[in-house]
């Protein structure tokens, strides 16, 4: 088990998340007076009634049998969202989780299409979600990113549509936007349905990641790498089951962004100690520890750590690479990245004699 001192640790460790779908940071304490404020109705599709509270949610969340299951009250979620105001209330709140768990920078996931479909402006999002950005900044030094994702179970004409309307704005070539991703329902959902848009963006020096390997197996990671290019792999945790695939992954130093506790709720594997953790340190590859959509799956990113530690009992060795090994593969500056480097060493130094 995690002792005090390695809990501490791990607490005061920099990290920087990846995978956090800022969506699925909704609390359902927040959800309720978002859904109040804005006079909506949150049915449960199991039962054909509305839910009486954020508890009887909550725990509603602890019985998903699936990814897909897990992505109807997701988009249920969703609705209580709906002015910017509201956006920049749901990402400060994870920003203020964030702070106490010890992210110092945060690379955050947001599904425009899932807002503007039922009439929601994409600048409407985006405005509230940046706000947030600038608070997080000013009030608990986060720096942070932003990727818009394509809903993979659209089409890629949706996709397309979405990703001009950014341009249009100058969301990348201005910033407000640093990179694009791919999620929701994975299989059946190959990447190569998208690698038109992917092109584009490769083209004009956007960033790029992918959701592949969560439930769908290897051919996801390497279709994503080989026709869509993709810089990083969101989840990736099949990638075990290819040992060649494996090697090259990590000779090419294409960062995963494994997110154990929601590998666990959304029965991927069974317990966390099930995840190949040990075999993507033994062979080199490059992750990060995440927490997805922790209002949903339980824990934030710092839970996930602990969780990881309980599994695998990492000592404070194993535990510097991932850290250097989120920060080398971050899409932040050169110059946020030495500080984050030197405050992950500073973390090593203190505790080195503790654990």
């Amino acid at each position: 088990m995690c002792g005090a001192n390695m809990k501490q640790f791990l607490k005061e460790l920099p990290k920087c998340e990846h995978h956090i779908h800022i969506e699925g940071s909704l609390s359902p304490a927040l959800l309720f007076d978002l859904a109040k404020a804005n006079n909506v109705k949150l049915p449960d599709p199991s039962t054909d009634s509305a839910f009486e509270s954020a508890e009887t949610l909550e725990a509603r969340y602890e019985r998903f049998t699936s990814l897909n299951d897990f992505l109807h009250y997701y988009f249920i979620g969703m609705s209580v969202l709906q002015t910017a105001s509201d956006y920049e209330s749901l990402a400060y709140e994870y920003f203020a989780r964030a702070n106490a768990d010890g992210v110092h920078h945060a690379e955050i996931f947001f599904d425009p299409q899932a807002h503007t479909s039922r009439g929601i402006p994409y600048n409407t999002v985006v405005s509230g979600l940046s706000a947030a950005q600038k608070r997080a900044k000013e009030e608990f030094g986060i720096t942070s990113k932003l990727i818009l994702c394509f809903l993979r179970h659209l089409s890629a004409t949706d996709a397309e549509t979405t990703y001009q309307e950014a341009v249009a704005l100058g969301h990348f070539s201005n910033g407000t936007v640093a990179a694009i991703g791919l999620d929701s329902s994975e299989v059946g959902f190959p990447p190569e349905i998208f690698r038109e848009v992917y092109a584009s963006a490769e083209a004009a020096g956007i960033r790029r990641t992918a959701h592949a390997g969560e439930e769908g197996d290897t051919s996801y990671i390497s279709k994503a790498l080989d026709l869509c290019h993709v810089e990083r792999i969101d989840h990736g945790i099949r990638l075990a089951e290819d040992e060649a695939l494996m090697r090259r992954v990590a000779e090419q130093k294409t960062m995963l962004t494994v997110c154990p506790l929601s590998n666990v709720r959304l029965r991927c594997v069974k317990a966390v100690s099930e995840l190949p953790i040990r075999k993507f340190l033994d062979a080199g590859v490059k992750f990060s520890i995440n927490s997805d959509d922790p209002a949903y799956f339980g824990g934030y990113i710092l839970d996930n750590y602990v969780a990881v530690q309980d599994a695998f009992e990492l000592n404070i060795k194993e535990w510097k690479y991932i850290a250097e090994s989120a920060v080398e593969g971050s899409w932040c500056e050169a110059e946020r990245k030495t500080e984050l480097l030197t405050k992950v060493n500073e973390c090593i130094e203190k505790h080195a004699t503790l654990l």
